[in-house]
């Protein structure tokens, strides 16, 4: 069994590109079992409207439908998503965008998100990171490489070329994989995911 039996995952969505990889990932946590905390920021809602052409709530009513799913409000910072002391297996902020990305480098949040990444970080646990911005510039790098030296995943969504996708669902669903890899929620990639000799 490569899928960890049960757990929690807190899922940030920012304000980046990518709302189809928050809700592949949402989806995926849900088929292994796993319970879902999920905080969409304004702009996170904006961009996701505007990539799914529907409203992030439309897509919530069908996760909810499937699992264990409970929303946060991004202003909200009496969440327990704010407490250290709630208990959460793995964070993710998928997609992280670049102001995000500053705000946990430097300690100054400003909603639940970053509230969510620094707990993470405080508490010793799991943090992954998507970032979506390119090229990046000399202050991008320098935050996440902070990010990375206390411990947080830095997992941009780079295509895995040797697999010869064909389709730019291939990409997403190869990308989901590894994010639940990284979160925890896997033990192991899929076997058609791992890299063998000659492929």
């Amino acid at each position: 069994m490569s899928v960890t039996p049960s757990g929690r995952i807190a899922l940030g969505v920012s304000g980046a590109s990518g709302a189809v990889l928050a809700l592949r990932l949402a989806e995926a946590v849900l088929a292994a079992g796993w319970e879902l905390e999920i905080v969409c920021s304004g702009f996170g809602r904006l961009m996701w409207r505007s990539e799914l052409g529907r409203p992030f709530e439309e897509d919530l009513q069908e996760l909810s439908a499937a699992g264990p799913v409970r929303a946060h409000k991004p202003g909200d910072l009496a969440s327990p998503l704010a407490s250290g002391s709630y208990p959460v297996d793995a964070y993710a902020i998928v997609p992280a965008s670049m102001a995000t990305v500053a705000a946990l480098a430097s300690g100054v949040g400003s909603n639940l998100i970053h509230r969510m990444g620094d707990v993470a970080m405080k508490e010793r646990r799991r943090l992954v990171l998507a970032p979506r911005e390119s090229p990046l510039s000399p202050i991008h790098l320098a935050n996440l490489l902070r990010l990375a030296e206390v411990g947080a995943i830095i997992a941009p969504p780079m295509p895995a070329f040797y697999e010869r996708p064909d389709s730019l669902d291939e990409v997403i669903e190869a990308t989901v994989d590894r994010l639940m890899l990284w979160t925890g929620v896997r033990t192991t990639l899929p076997p058609d995911r791992q890299w063998r000799s000659g492929q």
